[in-house]
């Protein structure tokens, strides 16, 4: 099993960019992102280093493996 990487969550941001997510809005250092198709919208905190938790919780509602988003980074 890979390891979590530690970003931040404006890397997390870039990196899921790139699998179809685009900016919706940001509310505070909450940025929120949206995939149409299929539909998911993320909540990530735009700190300078993301909990693990935090970070598998992302991963895990994007929908993406660990490995996928290793590679995306």
């Amino acid at each position: 099993m890979s390891r979590l990487p530690k970003i931040s969550g404006r890397e997390c941001v870039k990196s899921l960019y790139k699998t179809g997510f685009y900016f919706k809005r940001q509310e505070g250092s909450h940025i929120i992102i949206r995939r149409d198709n299929p539909f998911a919208q993320l909540v990530v905190p735009d700190h300078k280093e993301l909990d693990r938790g935090t970070l598998r919780a992302i991963i895990r509602q994007s929908g993406l493996s660990l490995e996928e988003f290793n590679k995306l980074l």
